[in-house]
């Protein structure tokens, strides 16, 4: 199967051009201090419906050294106090912040969450200073999330196509 994947930046919090919600059931908040478990179940829902695969077999050992890890930060989104959605953040090695996985629950998605979402999103990440934020997308994810990350005042800078087999 080859997909398409495009690689977004973001080099100044003036960039975002945030979505503010207005719903006040929409609530974001750390994940702190960090439960691997939480990291583990929000992949594997959301993953599952978007062919996310590289972490799916993780053993619980490997699931905790990754959420414990420094530089890595989750954030759990919540709709009406119930689990909506996650998204992790974490240091590069050259001064960035990657926005390494954002996603929704199905049953949250098409309800206009997600723009709201990665606008704290965007706003949590340059909070932590980085030199610029960035992200990857494919067109395995859902449909409107390239538009969305643009929407916010990401930009594409590169471009690839990829094969992926069942491992990846």
């Amino acid at each position: 199967m080859t997909v398409t994947v495009s690689y977004l930046v973001m080099y100044a919090p003036e960039e975002l051009r945030a979505k503010y919600p207005d719903d006040p059931r929409l609530q974001i908040q750390p994940v702190s201090p960090p439960r691997w478990q939480f990291n583990q179940s929000m992949y594997r829902r959301i993953g599952a419906d978007w062919y996310w695969q590289e972490k799916r077999d993780w053993p619980d050992d490997r699931w905790r050294e990754y959420a414990e890890a420094p530089g890595l930060h989750t954030f759990a989104a919540s709709y009406a106090g119930e689990p909506a959605g996650y998204f992790e953040l974490r240091h590069d090695p050259h001064g960035g912040i990657e926005i390494v996985y954002f996603g929704l629950l199905a049953a949250f998605i098409g309800k206009g969450l997600g723009g709201a979402m990665l606008g704290r999103a965007l706003q949590h990440a340059w909070a932590l200073g980085p030199e610029r934020v960035w992200v990857h997308t494919c067109t395995l994810d859902h449909p409107a999330a390239l538009a969305n990350y643009e929407a916010r005042g990401m930009r594409i800078y590169r471009t690839a196509i990829e094969t992926l087999t069942g491992n990846d």
